[in-house]
């Protein structure tokens, strides 16, 4: 078997799927790739049995075939040789010989027949959304995501979908953030959870773009197909919680501050924060914000002023700062608001301003002040 394909554009398109490869691995074929060639395509396949990916491109070949070849070794070499046709000789017990313009480089393959089969696509429901829409709500969700194995069903993102929108939700218990989009129409109600690291995949996968993909999905698996590129991975087998019941209905304090000063203050007033509870406490009253931290193993103090707009009682409340960073990373606007009520109820952080079609809301539990 012998094929020709570039060299940069095929270093491009492993380096998409690489990802899928876990360094340790349980099969010593979990570390190829499965390169097919049918009639002047190359499919090239990844997986580590929960997650597989699946590239296409054109190539130059006489006859079709398969071949499993070590992922590390090609793309390591493959960054070393300039752009150019590269010509790959397959021998029937799976040596393979590339051949560039003043090199010749060996290495030994597998047997196709032992990489694992990947799911079929039976019985699935499919709709389609933007390639940004999805990379949005990923991006938006998946940093509140739980790392807590005994909690399997925290462990991944939460698709809600419905005839007028899809919303993407993610808890770890101490926050939660749910992501709408109503520019998306699913065939029916229905939901999924989408583990977290094949959501990592995708978003540097896809382009940021209004380029249209695929989302299919069936009882055990989700499929998403890009053009020439094609994912699935297994779903948590698990039912999530029912976070509907933690949102406050009324959170009667609302306070606006500028979102680039808030992250700033909290960033210089948290690095003497105790460094397991990363606490920072906000007092509020009028019109002005202030921010106190400190540990007092070590005598550590910090303290910051700004302006806000509050309507509402005096309060003091206290945070772990590090969620507040990051859930603001995520609020897209000059401005965010904040919905408060007692000093032990959840507070609500929404941006000010956000596209019509999508909406997004996020918890965050307080912690205990210290007296």
């Amino acid at each position: 078997m012998k094929f020709i394909v570039s060299s940069s554009a095929l270093l491009k398109q492993l380096q998409q799927i690489s990802g899928v490869i876990n360094a340790n691995t349980v099969l010593p074929i979990l570390e190829d790739f499965l390169f097919e060639i049918d009639k002047n395509k190359l499919n090239v396949v990844a997986t580590d049995l929960e997650t597989v990916m699946r590239v296409q491109m054109d190539i130059e070949a006489k006859e079709n075939g398969r071949v499993c070849i070590p992922a590390k070794i090609l793309i390591d070499s493959l960054k070393n040789i300039p752009d150019q046709p590269l010509t790959f000789n397959i021998d029937k017990n799976f040596g393979i010989e590339m051949t560039s313009d003043n090199g010749k480089y060996k290495v030994m393959g597998e047997n196709p027949d032992n990489f694992p089969k990947e799911p079929s696509a039976d019985d699935t429901t499919s709709f389609e959304m933007t390639s940004s829409a999805l990379v949005t709500g990923i991006n938006k969700t998946l940093f509140a995501v739980s790392n807590d194995d005994l909690r399997p069903a925290m462990t991944g993102v939460y698709f809600e979908l419905d005839k007028n929108f899809v919303q993407f939700v993610a808890t770890d218990a101490h926050r939660l953030v749910r992501y709408k989009r109503t520019d998306v129409k699913c065939p029916k109600g229905d939901s999924f959870i989408v583990p977290k690291k094949p959501l990592n995949i995708l978003k540097s996968a896809l382009p940021d773009n209004d380029d249209v993909i695929t989302v299919s999905y069936n009882s055990n698996h989700l499929f998403v197909t890009h053009g020439n590129t094609q994912m699935s991975c297994r779903l948590i087998d698990a039912r999530f919680p029912d976070y509907k019941v933690v949102i406050p209905a009324d959170n009667p304090y609302k306070m606006i501050v500028s979102k680039s000063d808030f992250q700033g203050a909290l960033r210089r007033v948290s690095v003497f924060s105790n460094k397991s509870t990363n606490q920072v406490v906000l007092n509020i009253s009028g019109s002005e914000l202030q921010l106190a931290a400190q540990d007092i193993d070590f005598s550590f103090e910090g303290n910051e002023r700004m302006k806000c707009q509050y309507d509402g009682e005096d309060l003091s409340i206290a945070f772990n700062a590090r969620f507040l960073i990051e859930m603001l990373n995520a609020a897209e606007s000059d401005e965010v608001r904040m919905e408060l009520s007692t000093p032990t109820k959840a507070g609500i952080i929404r941006p000010m301003e956000a596209d019509e079609y999508e909406e997004l809301l996020m918890l965050v539990m307080p912690l205990m002040l210290n007296a």
